[in-house]
């Protein structure tokens, strides 16, 4: 059998019914794992696949979910096709929550998996079955999080419980909601990978806060009306950034250069996520 190996990886497929997302979270010592393990389409489901992976579970795993076959459903139909399938590690979340796992029997120890309302966490060349533990635990109990985040969460806990037994590499999270990505054009809310780095879990928490800063939203009600004295600190700091002109021409062209443009909408209000970005800046460059 031809293997084309992800190793000493641990995941988690999971969803937000509430807020109607679906995502997955993981980390391995192998090179660029986002590119193989994750998958996930709105009211669909999300998948995971890994150990000795079989890249084909995502899409095939995704369009059975479609057809509207439940997570355990899915788990069998993918395993009982595969001739490797005692080689391979797999984890479904349905568009109900439903969730399924299978770890094959040829799986490198320690490998296992833990399932329950809305998650599936797994993982293979562990240091032990707390890592997995620690996936599971950290989802039921931070149910008050954003998804991407309580995701997020999981990977930390399950690498301070041990984690792959080969260390870190790479990590990758995967988040979706219809219609909520980028310009309400994108399914895809996060999709953030760390190809490669001693720490891919701070480095993928680190990607995850820059893109909270370009993309995220600040309630209306909490942006900042731009008086004369905020008006006049805005011409301030962007002259001192270069950007000349009409006070709204040069914001919105400063907005633009920083990628900000999602987050603002004139100068008569401000985010104050902006206006911090922008002091920021302007303080940086003196």
């Amino acid at each position: 059998m031809a293997r084309s190996a992800v190793v000493a990886t641990y995941s988690i497929a999971a969803c937000d019914l509430q807020a109607g997302q679906w995502g997955v979270a993981v980390q391995s010592k192998f090179l660029a794992v986002g590119s193989v393990v994750p998958w996930a389409e709105p009211q669909v489901g999300a998948v995971a696949t890994q150990a000795w992976a079989n890249p084909r579970y995502g899409p095939d795993g995704l369009a059975l979910l479609r057809s509207g076959k439940t997570a355990e459903e899915v788990v069998g139909a993918l395993t009982t096709a595969d001739e490797g399938r005692e080689h391979r590690q797999l984890g479904v979340v349905d568009a109900a929550g439903r969730a399924a796992s299978y770890t094959g029997g040829e799986c490198n120890d320690w490998a296992g998996s833990r399932s329950g309302d809305g998650y599936a966490a797994q993982g293979n060349i562990l240091v032990s079955g707390e890592t997995v533990d620690a996936l599971a635990v950290t989802f039921e109990s931070n149910a008050h999080l954003e998804l991407a985040e309580r995701l997020i969460e999981c990977l930390a806990a399950a690498q301070a419980a041990g984690g792959d037994s080969r260390g870190q590499q790479s990590a990758a999270l995967l988040v979706v909601e219809k219609d909520a990505g980028y310009a309400n054009l994108s399914d895809s809310v996060v999709d953030l990978r760390v190809d490669d780095h001693d720490r891919p879990i701070a480095e993928l928490r680190r990607l995850y806060s820059l893109h909270n800063e370009l993309f995220g939203v600040t309630p209306p009600e909490d942006w900042l009306d731009v008086d004369q004295a905020l008006g006049a600190e805005l011409r301030q700091r962007l002259d001192r950034l270069g950007y000349e002109g009409e006070l709204d021409r040069a914001f919105n062209a400063w907005a633009g250069t920083t990628n900000l443009e999602d987050r603002t909408d004139g100068v008569e209000r401000i985010d104050p996520v902006v206006l911090e970005v922008l002091r920021k800046q302007s303080e940086s460059s003196t």
